[in-house]
């Protein structure tokens, strides 16, 4: 029986979906072969997914459920869901993703045997190894739906054979027999999520009676009865049952200090000592201390400076000491917020070996040493593949799936916010390589696991490694990465014929069809759109390459397809065969979860740009995975350490840890210059800074490499924050305890509260208005926020958990699970919600990292520097001059847009610690300062030019003071490289770009910010004009490209001015009967200062070394004379007639 849906479209004609009703009640989609040629274009071969619940359609038996829902998880991971605003979703049956065979058995479109029932097109049951699952001796190959409509209807006989099935309990066949059938609650009302919570809440129960009676043996391993029922609060229940007193798991009583569950007695009975994840390294108190005496001495004399220079003005060129003061003034104002939150730096260390043996080592609570803990999310984000290369994308990914961390544990979510089909297939030939290189990773203990990063290293890839294979393995991976980089590369003109073919077919059947309706009458040319196609012969549901109606870059369907389904419960090995060129018996081949992302947009929607696309993926993967952690890269960021997630985790799991929002790692870089010309590295700001705040109240968030906790982005205060009131002076005065009844409330209901919920319970009814309309979304907060807490293996951790409580299996995908992300990721769910607002990133800025940062640390949360001795992460970085600087104008206009907004720093709330608030204060200051820099590069000059300088008098007071302030800032500069690790090349460069940046992208900036506030105008500086480097094999050839821009003007006018000046300050004092030698001293010694920070920028003008003629410094430097002469002829000193005049030091 064959039915169809239909749905008027915005012409009205209906749009026709066709599917074929089984016996068991499922519409599967009727065969292409099958249809008329006629009507088999891509318009009609989608399928609407329906399962209505009819009588002959009811759940199947308690022994058959988790069949049922493995086989339906084989149908989702094979299926592409579009939908949206307005419009049904659908899941279209890929019968292929990409133009090659797939032969990994968790990824979309893999090949499986089709069903042998006649007039059945389904797919046979496989299993995790993607072999088929028969039930019948007979080895007939029969589909999950006709199996079941064979036992139900048919009398359990085989239509193959026509004997009855021995066997109809399939989980013996497809299910691990030691695991067995989930236990599914008998509450049938529970949904998904609450159901997970009450599994890990009875799987602590069992695991805290486990742990109490292993405490309880007597010394012949019998269970020691008297000292249960003497030393513990333990008592009898029925059936000689062991349950303690308070039933509780965790901490859900306050009272008992976070120990296992019915009090704190077994705990102590340990005889194990308990070991921290983490450790704080102090600074030698031989380098903090003098570095602290010494910002105290330059704050003094600063005062002293500046207070003299006040009373001393220079009455022969007031205008000029004016100047130079306002600029003074303003200067030790920004190098005080600067430097105030660099008094408190730390160092932590992470111990790997005691968080394996925590959570995955065999123990009372876990006595199959399966990994206890939690999930993570990994998001990749990314735009245009033009911009952003989807071979890097796709390394990226594969060091995603290849990181050491438990498989069923990780899951990958790639957001696609261009909705590119080119995007789409090279992801899917990603997954499609992992499949070689996870497994060749794991065997072989590959760093690092970015495959093109990997080969390229310099250094010898044979050093250290022992296995015989080694050899062979690697050139055979090698080979087949040389042939997936070539796929890659090959997509772009693959998709673009496949295309042309398909659309020049559809110009075919149109004008037949035209031909047969018009007759004899006069034909008009038929047009087409020129549509996308997948491999399957199907149109892209995203944008299109040649943009049309609904498959725009700012107008298609929402998209998910799940790449790689998730992967089973238990280790799968792989084989030796001559299949596979690598033996893979002890190693596991199982890939993590990889979903394809792409958010719907249409017309007349604010998408806000990359942090909407964020929080799409934040809802999405909390109903598909809900990892109660998130870490979010950028497309170009890739995993260098493959246990960088598992140090993060270190803090996150250590006492304390439910207090940390986020877990930031430095940003490290590639292909920068030896020299690193424009401070590419910013080793300043990662080595110094954010170890600086470390010390306070957490690193600000840069923008990737961080790991998040899930419900510190939904916006909940961390837990126990109503306690105690901090305020503004608590670092003086005692914090005042906050009342009993708050305090005294359970645990559990306290871990979700948030800033309007001071002294009652969170109204959970609130949550939609708050989260969206989405029950699954709701429903997996409180699974998330219990996933998310520490291990309760110590009294002094609060809020914690059991042990074992993460090792029972995920639940499965299903067609509804995956419809309702459809749902979470459309233009319209935002409305009328808090995201962006307060919930997930914040949008209205152009650095929404900052700001989503700062919002968290407002709320009372705290962050950790996470620096590991290998990079955690590696990234690329602009080299060029104007990228670089374009680079820097983004973040300048996001601060100056923070400190405009109700972002500011001056309006936090209380719980924003006083040196924590300084430095975001400075983050939103610091562009600012451009203004005062510019005037103050400008004053050497003037001063040449005029024949005056800032002060009477190069006296030795003055000289005093710029001497004592240029030494204590030499002097914290070596004390800063001591403790931090950096060189002092590197704090050079950050110096000098300092002030190109300052003089350039700051100062546009604060133009761009100040006409947006009170014109309203938007502004933006592009590049005008490119030109492209010649040689092709200079790894650092973008690094001497010159591209004109309009930030380079106040840089080169700071140039020119300071070296005219300087030939007229010598020509006037040369030609002057008294030279003022104090005077022109002076200012040569400030025009140089300012000339020797803007060398890499001048070095970047002159382009490739050698490229630049001779021809060229002899003319300028004879141009500088001749300006020089003119200004003497046109204004001479006055008395002179001759160049002479003694020399007169002061």
């Amino acid at each position: 029986m064959a039915a169809r849906s239909s749905q008027l479209g915005k012409n009205g004609a209906p749009t026709v979906t066709f599917a074929r009703r089984t016996s068991s009640g499922r519409y599967a989609n009727l065969s292409r072969d099958s249809l008329d040629s006629e009507i088999g274009s891509g318009e009609f071969v989608n399928y609407t997914v329906h399962i209505p619940p009819t009588p002959d359609n009811q759940p199947m038996e308690p022994v058959d459920a988790s069949i049922s829902q493995r086989v339906e998880e084989q149908y989702v991971s094979s299926s592409l869901f579009t939908g949206g605003y307005n419009s049904v979703t659908r899941a279209h049956l890929m019968d292929k993703v990409i133009e090659s065979e797939t032969s990994h058995p968790q990824m979309a479109g893999a090949k499986g045997s089709s069903c042998a029932v006649p007039g059945c097109d389904g797919k046979v049951m496989s299993d995790e190894r993607g072999e088929d699952i028969l039930p019948c001796e007979c080895d007939y190959k029969i589909c999950r739906d006709c199996y079941v409509d064979a036992v139900k209807t048919g009398d359990g006989i085989c239509p193959g054979c026509k004997e009855p099935y021995k066997n109809t309990d399939l989980a013996e066949t497809s299910v691990d027999p030691a695991r067995g059938p989930l236990p599914l609650p008998s509450n049938v009302g529970m949904s998904k999520m609450e159901r997970r919570l009450s599994l890990m809440r009875s799987a602590n129960r069992s695991m805290l009676i486990k742990s109490h009676s292993g405490l309880m043996r007597s010394q012949t391993g019998d269970f020691d009865q008297n000292r249960w029922l003497f030393e513990t609060k333990g008592t009898y229940g029925y059936g000689n049952a062991i349950w303690p007193t308070e039933a509780g798991f965790g901490n859900d009583n306050n009272d008992n200090g976070g120990g296992a569950g019915g009090g704190s007695e077994p705990a102590e009975l340990l005889s194990k000592p308990w070991r921290p994840l983490t450790r704080k390294l102090k600074i030698p108190a031989a380098v903090i201390s003098p570095y602290r005496l010494l910002i105290v001495i330059r704050m003094a004399v600063l005062g002293l400076f500046l207070e003299w220079r006040i009373s001393h003005p220079n009455d022969d060129a007031r205008w000029l000491w004016l100047m130079s003061i306002i600029c003074e003034l303003w200067f030790a104002f920004s190098w005080l917020l600067d430097q105030l939150p660099k008094l408190c730096p730390v160092n932590r260390a992470t111990d790997l070996n005691v968080l394996k043996e925590k959570f995955e080592t065999p123990s009372l609570a876990n006595p199959t040493g399966k990994s206890d803990l939690p999930g993570v999310d990994v998001f990749v984000s990314t735009a245009d593949p033009e911009k952003e290369p989807p071979l890097v994308t796709a390394n990226t990914i594969l060091s995603i799936l290849a990181a050491d961390y438990p498989v069923e544990k990780l899951a990958c979510y790639v957001s696609d916010d261009g909705g590119a089909l080119l995007t789409f297939e090279a992801m899917a030939e990603a997954a499609s390589f992992a499949n070689i290189w996870v497994p060749f990773c794991r065997k072989h203990s590959i760093e690092p696991r970015n495959p093109e990063s990997y080969f390229s290293l310099k250094k010898d890839p044979y050093k250290n490694k022992v296995r015989q294979d080694f050899v062979k393995d690697r050139r055979w991976v090698k080979r087949e990465y040389d042939e997936f980089k070539v796929r890659i590369n090959g997509l772009p003109d693959s998709i673009r014929r496949r295309s042309d073919a398909y659309n020049a077919r559809e110009e075919i059947k149109a004008m037949k069809r035209q031909r047969e309706t018009a007759g004899d009458e006069l034909l008009e040319p038929v047009k087409v759109s020129k549509a996308t196609w997948m491999a399957d012969g199907t149109h892209w549901p995203g944008t299109w390459v040649v943009s049309a109606t609904e498959h725009s870059k700012g107008d298609h369907a929402g998209i998910i397809q799940v790449m790689l389904k998730p992967p089973s419960d238990e280790p799968l090995h792989g084989t030796a065969g001559d299949s596979n060129p690598i033996n893979l018996e002890e190693v596991d081949i199982r890939l993590p979860l990889l979903v394809y992302v792409s958010r719907e947009k249409r017309p007349g929607y604010d998408h806000n740009k990359k942090a909407g696309a964020m929080n799409a993926l934040v809802r999405a993967s909390a109903i598909m995975s809900n990892g109660p952690f998130i870490l979010n890269l950028d497309c170009d960021h890739y995993i260098y350490n493959s246990e960088a997630i598992r140090e993060g985790m270190c803090f996150m799991m250590d006492r304390g840890g439910d207090r940390l929002c986020y877990v930031q790692f430095p940003q490290r870089f590639e292909g920068i210059d030896p020299s690193d010309r424009y401070a590419n590295h910013n080793t300043v700001f990662f080595d110094v800074n954010m170890r600086a705040l470390d010390g306070v109240q957490g690193p600000v968030y840069v923008g990737t490499g961080c790991l998040f906790r899930r419900t510190a982005l939904y916006g909940f205060d961390p837990p126990r924050n109503k306690e105690y009131h901090p305020g503004c002076c608590s670092c003086c005065f005692g914090r005042r305890k906050k009342s009993a009844s708050v305090a005294s409330s359970p645990e559990e209901n306290r871990a979700l509260r948030m800033g309007d919920f001071d002294d009652e319970e969170m109204n959970l009814a609130l949550f939609p208005k708050r989260f969206g309309n989405s029950s699954f979304l709701i429903d997996s907060i409180p699974v998330a926020e219990f996933q998310g807490r520490p291990l309760a293996d110590h009294p002094a951790v609060k809020n914690g958990r059991p042990p074992g409580a993460l090792t029972i299996p995920r639940e499965l995908l299903d067609a509804s699970t995956v419809a309702e992300a459809i749902s979470v990721i459309s233009c319209w769910y935002e409305d009328k919600t808090e995201w962006g607002n307060r919930v997930g990133w914040i949008y209205g800025s152009v650095t929404e990292d900052v700001v989503t940062g700062y919002r968290m640390h407002n709320r009372g949360w705290k962050s950790v520097y996470c620096v590991t001795k290998r990079d955690a992460f590696r990234g690329t970085a602009p080299i060029n001059l104007t990228d670089r600087l374009h680079q820097v104008l983004r973040w300048a206009t996001g601060s100056v847009e923070i400190f405009f907004s109700r972002n500011n720093a001056l309006l936090a709330s209380p719980r924003l610690k006083f040196l924590q608030r300084i430095a975001y204060l400075n983050v939103g200051i610091y562009p600012f300062t451009s203004v005062f820099l510019i005037v103050y590069c400008f004053l050497p000059a003037l001063s040449l030019f005029s024949g005056q300088f800032i002060v009477k008098s190069l006296n030795v007071t003055f000289l005093t003071y710029l001497l004592v302030i240029t030494l204590t800032l030499c002097m914290l500069a070596v004390l800063e490289i001591k403790w931090s690790g950096i060189s002092l090349e590197e704090w050079w460069r950050n110096e000098q770009f300092w002030l190109i940046g300052g003089t350039s992208a700051h100062f546009a900036a604060v133009l761009q910010g100040l006409l947006k506030v009170v014109a309203g105008i938007e502004i933006s500086f592009t590049l005008t004009s490119k030109s492209a480097g010649d040689e092709n094999d200079d790894e650092f050839a973008d690094l001497y490209v010159i591209k004109w821009s309009s930030l380079m003007i106040p840089p080169i006018t700071i140039m020119i001015t300071n070296l005219i000046a300087i030939a007229v300050g010598f020509s006037r004092t040369i030609y002057s009967t008294i030279p003022q030698w104090s005077r022109l001293l002076g200012g040569v010694f400030f025009s140089f200062w300012v000339l020797a920070h803007l060398y890499p920028f001048a070095k970047g003008l002159m382009g490739r070394r050698g490229r630049t003629p001779t021809i060229v410094f002899v003319w300028s430097g004879l141009i500088a004379i001749t300006i020089s002469l003119l200004w003497v002829a046109i204004n001479p000193p006055q008395g002179s007639t001759e160049i002479g005049g003694s020399f007169q030091f002061p």
